[in-house]
């Protein structure tokens, strides 16, 4: 397939291009007058015009069940589909037959949070949430272990909405 290239033709005879400057420069100039919208980030948090939204996609979380322990079976689905396989999980299995992770890490470094995880986990077990603050000192802390992504205790974004269809 032949790629089709459009030829524009310069203008010929003397073209000034003030009226373009004038143009640009106009709309600088009304920029100055619009009201600020600067949020003093550390003590300003969110607003009613400046929240997060509800399908942001931060920093992961596992869901638990009444007793504490994790909603994951270790199907062995999320790292399957984890398109950056940033996930490694080794099963485990107990004395009635009941399958749990052995040794379950997300490298949030690696992720590239798509949500792929939450929409494929059968048990709903793996949630990523609406947290954004997740600055470490050593690399080493943004490898997530089961223990730590318990211990979350952030809100689950909700990806899709039914009642929203087209992500509006």
């Amino acid at each position: 397939m032949a790629i089709g290239v459009k030829v524009l033709k310069r203008p010929v005879g003397q073209t000034s291009y003030l009226r373009a400057t004038l143009k640009g420069m106009a709309l600088t100039l009304s920029h100055l007058f619009r009201p600020k919208v600067t949020m003093q980030y550390p003590e300003e948090r969110s607003s009613k015009d400046w929240t997060i939204a509800p399908r942001w996609r931060g920093t992961h979380r596992m869901l638990t069940d009444e007793q504490g322990r994790a909603k994951c079976v270790a199907c062995g689905l999320c790292p399957q589909i984890c398109p950056a396989n940033c996930i490694k999980l080794v099963p485990g299995e107990d004395e009635q037959g009941n399958r749990y992770p052995l040794i379950y890490e997300i490298d949030e470094f690696r992720c590239i949070f798509c949500g792929y995880c939450q929409e494929v986990c059968p048990e709903e077990a793996i949630h990523v949430g609406v947290h954004y603050e997740n600055s470490e000192y050593s690399r080493d802390r943004f490898v997530y272990d089961l223990e730590r992504l318990c211990a979350q205790t952030h809100p689950v974004s909700s990806l899709w909405d039914p009642s929203d269809p087209k992500g509006e």
